[in-house]
């Protein structure tokens, strides 16, 4: 490790202010603060009050998505061999689901890649972390069936729109990897819902929520078919490529807690919006002798249909783009618990609401924050104003 230290100590000059390659300090900066620890202290947000830099907390990230990603290559392997899924083995079933998912990794990184250099190189700053978790989520969030070319749109889009706009990584509003998710959403509808979202070699599948949500009556269980809830925890549905096991993203979520990444008190908070709002759906589908089959879904069912997980352990504890303050997160929480079961029971076109929960508390969030430190601002002057 030595000798390649040495190498970019000697090749520094060439890329730093008055050298050749100066325009491309960017990219140098970039591979020599991934491989070693920067010692320059940060003069602009984002701030983390630890020894441990942004790309490090970024590398815990990752880490904690790499069961959700293992697992989805298996699932879509798995998916995609139908009846037939019992006779092949699981090497088989894992290398036919890593030729689907890695072509859209490398789009992705690709078209991500390029849109971050080109305006680090522009605007004559860092490479931000920021991509590297962004990168990985994107793909985790679609469709294994999605065409590449809409995948390098919605990267593209959730890159430049949903960050660089801002100001780059610690300055967006919203998700970049749900702001990608929502655009190709909204812009190729039937690309990401309907009964083919999951149509692989000539097979589909509607998702277990989509069951749900097309049937009537009020025992929602009844519509899911052959899927237990068993199932569905530990995620042998069709589903999006990293959303289906909530095994999975919960000991994602237990890694994230332990090494401090993840908010404990975010994720508790969804959980207490989520059941609140199931229970006053519930009784409010009995009141009205509802048929909408979304309204009388168990809390237990919420829990592990659609990206509700996901959802909560990595979009939702995103540290830019959430609540800061401890009392913030609560609020925050139970407001992207609350809406993403109002979203799914009241609206018919799209069922999946936890995607549309946390870009709408993203919203709040700095709301959430102001309140909660004028609410302590007045308290103190109460304190000592006297």
């Amino acid at each position: 490790m030595k000798i390649l230290r040495n190498m970019l100590d000697k090749v520094a000059p060439t890329f730093h202010e008055g050298g050749k390659l100066e325009k491309l300090y960017p990219l140098y900066d970039a591979i020599d603060t991934i491989l070693y620890v920067p010692s320059e202290t940060a003069s602009h947000g984002p701030y983390i009050r630890d020894h441990v830099d942004v790309k490090r907390s970024m590398v815990f990230v990752v880490l904690a998505l790499i069961p959700c990603l293992l697992f989805g290559i298996y699932n879509v392997g798995y998916q995609a061999a139908g009846a037939f899924a019992s006779e092949k083995s699981f090497i088989n079933l894992f290398f036919s689901g890593a030729f689907v998912v890695a072509p859209m990794y490398a789009v992705v990184f690709t078209v991500g890649g390029l849109s971050e250099a080109l305006f680090a190189i522009l605007r004559k700053h860092e490479i931000n972390e920021g991509f590297l978790v962004t990168g990985m989520l994107i793909p985790l969030t679609m469709p294994p069936t999605i065409p590449l070319w809409m995948l390098a749109i919605a990267t593209f889009f959730g890159i430049v729109i949903g960050k660089e706009i801002f100001g780059g990584t610690g300055y967006n509003i919203f998700n970049p990897a749900l702001t990608a998710r929502a655009f190709i959403f909204f812009a190729y509808p039937t690309t990401m819902s309907g009964d083919k979202v999951w149509a692989i070699d000539g097979l589909s599948g509607a998702t277990p929520l989509l069951k749900v949500a097309s049937g009537s009556g009020d025992n929602p269980v009844s519509l899911l078919g052959h899927y237990t809830w068993s199932d569905m925890f530990f995620g042998f549905i069709p589903g999006s490529v990293g959303e289906t096991s909530t095994l999975f993203c919960l000991l994602g979520a237990l890694f994230l807690i332990l090494t401090g990444i993840g908010s404990w008190r975010t994720m508790c908070a969804i959980m207490i919006g989520m059941l609140s709002m199931t229970l006053i759906m519930n009784q409010f589908g009995q009141l009205i002798g509802s048929q909408n089959p979304m309204l009388f879904i168990p809390p237990h069912y919420h829990l592990v249909m659609g990206g509700f997980a996901f959802g909560m352990v990595y979009m939702a504890t995103d540290p830019v783009s959430s609540a800061h303050t401890k009392s913030g997160m609560w609020y925050y929480g139970v407001l992207i618990g609350f809406m993403c079961v109002l979203i799914r029971a009241i609206n018919p076109a799209y069922p999946e609401g936890m995607m549309l929960a946390i870009l709408f508390a993203n919203a709040f969030a700095p709301l959430f924050d102001y309140y909660v430190l004028e609410a302590n601002v007045k308290r103190r002057k109460m304190r000592y104003g006297k």
